[in-house]
């Protein structure tokens, strides 16, 4: 009589004991705080669901994804910069026309000049100029003598100056969600001045330093706090110069990139709703920990959702912008508006879009 060992039982417990350990204790640059999650609002007043962004022109890219930020040059050319470092250039009509350059990084920010030069802020790279024949040069990539991590956003004063955020000096770009789960302040609004080719600390400990937009009266810079779903006001001039105080908080979603409008308005890319489990775990830093062991397909991802809000020089909400299906761009991530359109980047999607300025 023969007996048939069953082993398959004990190969399941020892491989399920192997995961729980790995779950629990693989070493991991991931250091989470607790911190108490404010209650989303959702999108209520004044951020009700509509269906304005459903109308967006959507042009595809054909080279490449995520086109963050767009700029347009003073002929009207459209640019963009994708996930594989190259940044695309259209004509006014959204016909593809070359890849203007190739940053060998991931260009985030896209910002002309007053030469215009495309101001880049790289997130590999750090911050750069690029030339109308598309020679590129790197303006910096460090401050106080430490390597900017990850070049994000950027806006440009009258006099030159370029005021840019560093998004995390921890974690590299292409592991922001790690940022997200760490929830401490990694992130910082610097400034650079082509003159004296220096680069200056303005503000430091902010929670994943994104969009950028100097005011209309250059008076204040405004930049975004991702994990902290709100924007705040460092002050150039004034009374206040120097200090920094909540421009809007308890976003219903997180904000990405910031741009300054018309007629005193700011546009704001919400590129995705909030994460519930992100909120709820926010004082449990050591479970956190353990969704930083798991694969990433099973972490927090980016919704498809399409949301902008334009808001006042007070931080009021004075347009609402959304489509809550996300049927023709999803992710956006920056809001440009020229000319009465608004130009809006994807984080994710192969194509950018545009859409007309509504009226009020």
């Amino acid at each position: 009589m023969s007996v048939t060992l069953k082993k398959a039982p004990v190969v399941t417990s020892v491989a399920a004991a192997l995961l729980f350990l790995y779950l629990l204790s693989w070493p991991t640059a991931v250091d989470p705080a607790s911190w108490d999650a404010p209650d989303n609002p959702g999108y209520t007043h004044p951020f009700g669901p509509n269906t304005y962004l459903t109308d967006i022109e959507r042009i595809p890219t054909s080279n490449g994804n995520g086109p963050e930020d767009i700029a347009v040059d003073s002929s009207g050319r459209i640019y963009g910069g994708l996930e594989n470092g190259k940044i695309i250039r259209h004509t006014a009509d959204g016909t593809f026309l070359d890849i203007f350059a190739d940053t060998g990084g991931r260009p985030l920010g896209l910002h002309f000049d007053a030469q215009q030069h495309l101001i880049v802020a790289d997130g590999v790279k750090g911050l750069l100029s690029i030339a109308p024949d598309g020679e590129i040069t790197t303006l910096t990539n460090s401050v106080d003598g430490a390597k900017i991590g990850v070049a994000d956003d950027l806006d440009i004063a009258s006099d030159g100056i370029i005021y840019f955020s560093d998004a995390s000096d921890k974690f590299p770009l292409g592991t922001y969600k790690r940022d997200a789960l760490e929830h401490r302040p990694n992130g910082s609004l610097l400034a650079y001045d082509p003159a004296s080719q220096e680069t200056l600390l303005l503000l430091d400990d902010l929670y994943f330093a994104n969009g950028i937009a100097v005011s209309h009266d250059e008076s204040f810079v405004l930049v975004n706090e991702t994990w902290k779903y709100r924007v705040l006001r460092y002050w150039l001039s004034g009374d206040k110069q120097g200090t920094t105080e909540v421009f809007i908080d308890n976003l219903p979603a997180f904000p990405d990139g910031i741009s300054r409008g018309s007629e005193g308005v700011f546009w704001l890319a919400l590129v995705s709703p909030r994460s519930s489990l992100l909120d709820m775990l926010s004082t449990w830093p050591f479970v956190r920990k353990i969704v930083d062991r798991l694969p990433s397909f099973l972490q927090p991802s980016a919704q498809r959702y399409a949301a902008v809000a334009g808001l006042d020089s007070e931080g009021r909400v004075v347009y609402n912008l959304q489509d809550p299906e996300a049927r023709s761009l999803a992710t956006i991530a920056s809001a440009e508006e020229v000319d009465g359109i608004l130009y809006l980047g994807s984080l994710e999607e192969p194509a950018f879009g545009r859409i007309p300025v509504p009226s009020k």
